[in-house]
């Protein structure tokens, strides 16, 4: 059984800031900064609001440190679109439950995610592979398929209809199909992901409607997906209880039973502000600046347009005047580089470290360890991040 005051790895150091993490360990290396208290925040925000139960997506971040102080904060569902992550979370949680929400999957995990761990809710966006899962698994009211359905959005950053979700009518042709062999059906759509509007939500539970009216047969599940957005230099979306009111008004016109569960599986929104990662500067030529952390390490957020907050490590007195540096990463690939540039202290040098907020999601779960550049070392951190 889990125990919230176990920890599952080697327990973290625990530090007041990142000067102070700094002044201990001083590291040539990327140390990652996790923030319980923001965790924690947040995933109370998500319980406290949304009517059924929040999935926590497990993909944005799957450290075992998030999963833990998520759980600690009430988090019991998550949103698994592997085997592995399946794996991870039953060894974790005896009372966590895991939902394969990943359209398409291999026969064997599909099997072992059934007879081994005990799934019993798998999305299809696809005729192929409701009969695979038609043949590897006995159809039963136990077992609920959940159709995906595809829901254009320009509101977000990044779309995902384009390579998952069944237009509307073959949505409800998958919907009827499911019914007749025997399994529990339910509908689910992804706006996408950093998706700065409601409109998103709204126009995916319109489409709910209109399959519901089609098919006369109300659903087990309503799984609106994630797409809640975290908070970044140049990208930012209303507070979380305005995306809230519009997703129960929506949700309550569809005058759904009781019975029928509702789902949301927010990933970055969750994670992004509970890490931040401290980073040295290796060498400096003019403006031009060499970090031990880039396009192949921990900033692929970066990399895709979205600009993460930065400051610098209060090791000394800074110059107040700030200029534009270009900002370039560890390996030996020219292409790692940062797209944009840094300001900071003129007279920044080699050996100060600065830290870059909002990299819990996506940051270290997308990593690689190109060159042999990789970084592994987390310490907690209770004060707040705090952008120049």
């Amino acid at each position: 059984m889990y125990d919230a005051n176990k920890s599952y790895d080697d327990p973290l150091l625990v530090y007041e800031s990142p000067e102070l993490v700094v002044k201990d360990l001083e590291p040539d290396y990327p140390v990652y900064c996790v923030r319980p208290a923001a965790i924690h925040r947040v995933a109370r925000k998500f319980c406290d609001h949304f009517p059924g139960d929040v999935l926590y997506a497990v993909k944005c971040n799957p450290s075992r440190h998030m999963l833990n102080e998520l759980y600690r904060a009430g988090i019991r569902h998550f949103d698994t679109a592997s085997l592995s992550e399946i794996e991870l979370i039953s060894e974790m949680f005896d009372d966590g439950s895991a939902y394969f929400m990943h359209p398409i999957k291999s026969r064997s995990a599909i099997e072992r995610a059934y007879y081994a761990h005990k799934v019993n809710y798998f999305v299809i966006d696809h005729p192929s592979e409701f009969e695979k899962i038609s043949e590897l698994i006995p159809p039963s009211s136990d077992v609920t398929l959940v159709v995906r359905v595809a829901v254009d959005n320009s509101g977000a950053t990044y779309e995902l209809s384009s390579k998952f979700g069944a237009d509307l009518d073959l949505a409800t042709t998958l919907v009827r199909e499911v019914l007749e062999k025997g399994f529990r059906y339910g509908i689910a759509f992804h706006v996408g992901s950093q998706c700065l509007s409601v409109e998103g939500y709204e126009t995916g539970l319109r489409m709910t409607a209109q399959i519901l009216q089609s098919v006369g047969q109300l659903p087990s599940c309503i799984d609106i997906g994630g797409g809640f957005p975290a908070q970044y230099i140049n990208s930012s979306g209303p507070d979380l209880e305005i995306y809230m009111d519009a997703i129960i008004r929506a949700i309550e016109s569809l005058q759904l039973p009781a019975s029928c569960r509702l789902f949301c599986e927010p990933g970055r929104a969750l994670s992004a502000g509970g890490e931040s990662l401290i980073v040295q500067i290796q060498l400096r030529k003019d403006n031009a600046l060499y970090l031990n952390d880039g396009m192949y390490g921990n900033m692929i957020e970066e990399k895709y347009g979205l600009r993460l907050p930065v400051r610098v490590i209060q090791t000394r007195k800074f110059s107040s005047r700030a200029i534009a540096f270009t900002a370039y990463g560890p390996t030996c690939d020219a292409l790692d580089i940062y797209p944009a540039t840094l300001s900071l202290p003129s007279d920044i040098e080699e050996g100060d470290w600065i830290e870059f907020g909002q990299i819990g999601a996506y940051g270290g779960a997308c990593r690689t360890n190109f060159n042999g550049f990789y970084s592994d070392v987390s310490v907690m951190v209770e004060k707040e991040f705090n952008a120049m």
